[in-house]
């Protein structure tokens, strides 16, 4: 964890970055745990029609995590001073989170093939479905601007093992996507009550 040192020299101290991105954080974790919640009580009215999740979502999720690991790869790529091997890796990061997106809109796709729509008076769970992962998929775009940033940074040389704040930055909020995501992925999935 990278600490900043006041002028004195002698008590370390968190970015204050890093404590408004985890501020941040805990404030999404509670739309999701809303957004969840809701779903469960929702459910329990009745009037509840079951779907599977399409194939793309499951797929999307081995994404997610592989851009995980890519993002660790940079992470530990900067902390040996390796700029090549960090823009290397949050290239991929980058790709992989692409290529995540698109297989959310080919799981949305199928979904409709299948009548499962984001308005349905009947069908609430479709509605619950397509809130929680298009919400999911608005942060991601925010996480893909971030590696945009932190990409064009480590370009410029702006990065190296003493000074990588932006990447841990970045870093975080992937992780925290990646983990969200899994959630979201196990709770829509597999529950069923």
């Amino acid at each position: 964890m990278e600490i900043a040192v006041n002028s004195s020299g002698d008590k370390p101290r968190v970015p204050t970055a890093k404590i408004l991105l985890w501020i941040g954080l805990a404030s999404i974790v509670m739309l999701f745990a809303g957004l969840t919640s809701g779903l469960v009580v929702r459910q329990a009215e009745g009037r509840w029609i079951y779907f599977d999740v399409p194939v793309a979502f499951y797929v999307s999720t081995v994404l997610i995590l592989l851009s995980s690991l890519t993002m660790i790869l940079a992470t530990n790529a900067i902390k040996k001073n390796d700029v090549k091997g960090l823009r290397t890796w949050l290239i991929f990061t980058l790709g992989l989170g692409l290529a995540f997106i698109f297989a959310q809109f080919l799981g949305f796709t199928s979904l409709t093939k299948e009548g499962v729509y984001f308005v349905d008076k009947v069908n609430p769970s479709g509605s619950f479905f397509y809130a929680i992962t298009g919400l999911h998929l608005v942060h991601l775009f925010g996480g893909i601007l971030a590696l945009l940033v932190t990409c064009g940074k480590s370009i410029l040389g702006k990065y190296s093992s003493t000074n990588y704040l932006g990447v841990s930055l970045c870093a975080i909020y992937w992780h925290f996507l990646d983990g969200l995501w899994i959630y979201l992925f196990v709770f829509l999935a597999f529950y069923r009550s």
